[in-house]
């Protein structure tokens, strides 16, 4: 078994976990969730998108979050742009880093964001181009690799025609999202397979969910084949409003736990995770999902 040295943890919990939580949490409550991740050693934080907020309200008041976080050498802030507007603002609030995101299944594309496949691709040829073109870096999400809400499975070709265009763009990292939770390692290790046979290895992150509780098998069995950057959320945050019953992402702490027992390397602190975990479940009124943090608060038994 071949495992990578050290691993990239991409925190997403501030925005693609609050996202879709039912309690609206505000910004100076989220500037210090940021602040307390990036303490902990997390390097890369996604903390928001420039969506309308009629559409998602949780995500009001990016721009003002992205402003009041400060500076700090080594640790990129990203946040989600959907188009020109949303790019323009996040220009205007400073950002450095912005993603953009499409889906293998076109039921998933039409319900999320009201076109196909190939209409939200040409939408962010352009969002990609003035990015790039204004020094910014760009990441690419492609959601329902594995399995959509509304059609059943998805072939891994599909994924992968997504993700090229993607790199085309510029995109200089793809996240492939098992955005329902419903992947098994097998199925997780062939779309893998497949999507790097034409996107370099070291390229390719992974975003998924745990609503079946196999997040972590599936991640190590793609670990195996070389890939080192994973997307997590603190405390399990989230779901997916256009994927009914969907769970957040697999937990930052129990990811942690798993890499740390392994022996990887991410520079990040879990016990000052779990603590941030703690913190934001508090606010949002119930327990962490995490596992690991549910079993330290009742047990003295340290975690790797």
């Amino acid at each position: 078994m071949s495992l990578p040295d050290k691993v990239r943890v991409v925190e997403v919990g501030p925005r693609d976990g609050l996202q879709n939580e039912s309690v609206s949490v505000p910004v100076d409550v989220r500037v210090g969730l940021i602040e307390a991740l990036a303490d902990a050693g997390l390097s890369s934080i996604e903390v928001g998108s420039f969506v309308s907020p009629r559409w998602v309200p949780q995500m009001a008041g990016t721009a003002e979050v992205l402003s009041a976080l400060r500076p700090r050498p080594g640790v990129a802030y990203s946040v989600l742009v959907p188009n020109l507007k949303g790019l323009d603002e996040a220009l205007a609030a400073g950002a450095r880093e912005i993603a953009v995101f499409g889906a293998a299944s076109e039921s998933f594309s039409r319900r999320n964001i009201n076109c196909s496949i190939e209409e939200s691709l040409d939408r962010f040829a352009p969002v990609a181009e003035g990015a790039l073109s204004a020094g910014l870096k760009v990441r690419g999400y492609v959601s329902c690799v594995l399995d959509c809400p509304y059609e059943g499975p998805v072939a891994p070709e599909a994924a992968l025609r997504v993700a090229e265009r993607l790199l085309a763009m510029g995109c200089y990292e793809i996240s492939l999202g098992d955005t329902v939770g419903t992947g098994t390692p097998v199925r997780a290790r062939r779309l893998v397979e497949t999507i790097a046979e034409r996107v370099p290895v070291e390229r390719i992150a992974l975003h998924f969910h745990d609503t079946y509780g196999q997040a972590l098998a599936n991640l190590l069995a793609c670990l195996e084949l070389g890939v080192s950057v994973v997307d997590s959320a603190v405390a399990g945050l989230g779901g997916c409003p256009y994927a009914r019953g969907a769970a957040g992402n697999v937990a930052t702490e129990d990811l942690l736990s798993m890499l740390h027992g392994m022996g990887i390397e991410t520079g990040v602190d879990i016990g000052a995770v779990v603590e941030v975990a703690r913190a934001i479940s508090r606010h949002l009124g119930r327990e962490p999902a995490s596992k690991v943090s549910r079993a330290m608060a009742v047990t003295e038994v340290a975690v790797p």
